[in-house]
């Protein structure tokens, strides 16, 4: 039991804690009023019947000198003549005992008889005997023996130094009784009324003190795979020591996120750097048989057979065209090579259009083109029209037929900007991280080589490129900064 409270949650843990201190308090400050009532009511008796005492024994002088019984039996009995204004002055039996501890007389006369042993009538007063023979009072006092329901108070009768006797009253306990209860049901009243006021407000005072625990705890369970995002985590906001754990909590998610971001980016160019690496080897390898391809192609054309005809002629330059392609392909794979080709103009960007619009027609794609080219660029058109030419492909073979693809070529602060955007299929948000590695999203269109090619020819050329894929459209676009003349 006391397990499963500990692993209960301090959203009930909290306020069944906070009630039971409400419980616990109630019941102890009426226990405690309930004795300090009792203390009280024996005490009253006790002063009460000392003042009875008193004034009975002042009365019962003259008789005891005069030896006139009749009158002490009067004076004893006028407290008893009063029934019902005040119980406590009530006594059960009250006696007169002469010097040797026998009745002289009493307010039941036929149960203590004159001048015998009240210790043989009621066992109890053997204890008054042997308390009286002890012990030389001069002030009333109050006996309880023990295992008894009653209770004596005993006051000496003397006049001028002289014993004449002894006053007995008898109480019983019972007498407490009906004011006990009473005093104990108004108590239990009160208690109950206070536990139902304080018992609500405890247990929503309780939740409200658990509930930034509660929240942080919530927070805290949702780190795991993923970091949440601080919307996701609703913190008690405020300056202390809870508020300042939320904050400290924040502060670790926005760092844990910080830290995710640089370990994927890390990982990314980690795996860049290498597929480059091995991209630039293949490319120096394929390089080598191409060069020698073209300079055979050339030396065939400067120092071939003069009686060539057309098609010889005509076949040497597709197949030169074609190297020449490859070589340029190639050496967009090469990161670090700089291709030598003639600075970008709008013709080149032209050019694309119609290599393109083929493959549109095919689709049955509607393309738009929009250069707003004036001159020619400080940028290698090679590089230019190979990051343009990837983007425009993949725009037309994501789209549906009767689809569109916008293509638009402009300067902006000192950039060449590519904006390449279709309504075609949505890039899946599992893909976003990875769609510029090879091989990451293979398509009936291709593995992903395109987009690679792509990104590492605008790494080249020390821009950047950026995706934004939403239902209804996708959006590429590529910064080219323009060299800045030196000098």
């Amino acid at each position: 039991m006391l397990q499963r409270f500990r692993d209960l949650s301090f959203r009930y843990k909290v306020p069944l804690r906070a009630c039971a201190l409400v419980v616990i308090t109630a019941c102890l400050v009426t226990v405690s009023m309930i004795s300090k009532e009792y203390d009280e009511l024996r005490s009253d008796l006790l002063s009460n019947s000392a003042s009875l005492g008193r004034v009975l024994s002042l009365n019962l002088v003259a008789p005891l000198l005069h030896d006139d019984a009749w009158r002490a039996f009067e004076i004893i009995s006028t407290p008893l003549s009063g029934e019902g204004d005040n119980p406590l002055l009530t006594a059960e039996v009250i006696l007169v005992l002469d010097p040797q501890r026998r009745v002289y007389v009493s307010t039941q006369p036929t149960h203590f008889q004159m001048l015998s042993d009240p210790a043989r009538v009621s066992p109890e007063f053997r204890i008054v005997k042997d308390w009286l023979a002890a012990n030389t009072q001069v002030q009333p006092t109050q006996l309880e023996p023990p295992e008894s329901d009653r209770i004596f108070v005993i006051t000496p009768i003397s006049a001028d130094g002289v014993d004449l006797g002894t006053l007995v009253m008898q109480y019983s306990k019972s007498v407490f009784l009906p004011r006990f209860y009473s005093i104990a049901q108004r108590a239990a009243l009160i208690t109950l009324l206070v536990v139902a006021v304080l018992i609500p407000v405890s247990w929503w005072w309780g939740r409200r003190m658990a509930e930034p625990l509660v929240r942080l705890a919530d927070g805290m369970a949702k780190v795991g795979p993923r970091i949440p995002e601080d919307r996701e985590i609703a913190l008690y906001e405020s300056k202390d020591e809870i508020g300042r754990v939320g904050v400290a909590f924040r502060r670790m998610l926005g760092e844990l996120r910080e830290k995710e971001n640089l370990e994927r980016e890390v990982v990314v160019s980690d795996r860049l750097a290498a597929l480059g690496r091995l991209a630039a080897g293949i490319a120096h390898e394929i390089n080598n048989p191409l060069g020698g391809m073209l300079n055979a192609i050339s030396t065939y054309k400067r120092h071939g057979n003069d009686d060539n005809d057309a098609f010889t002629t005509k076949t040497l330059s597709l197949l030169e065209r074609g190297l020449l392609q490859i070589k340029n392909t190639v050496g967009a794979l090469l990161v670090e090579a700089q291709v030598k080709s003639h600075p970008l103009s709008p013709q080149d960007i032209d050019d694309i259009q119609t290599l393109v619009l083929a493959d549109a027609h095919r689709k049955q794609a509607d393309l738009t083109f929009a250069n707003d080219l004036r001159g020619v660029l400080p940028l290698p058109s090679t590089l230019v029209r190979q990051i343009l030419m990837n983007l425009t492909l993949n725009a037309v073979q994501a789209v549906h037929p009767q689809g569109h693809v916008y293509v638009r070529a402009y300067i902006h602060g000192g950039s060449l900007s590519l904006l390449v955007k279709n309504n075609g299929t949505t890039i899946p948000a599992e893909v976003m991280p990875h769609l510029f590695e090879p091989f990451a999203h293979q398509s009936e269109s291709g593995h992903g080589l395109g987009l690679w090619v792509t990104y590492q020819i605008v790494q080249q050329l020390k821009g950047e490129i950026s995706v934004q894929s939403a239902p209804g459209e996708t959006r590429f676009t590529v910064e080219l900064p323009l060299p800045q003349d030196e000098g």
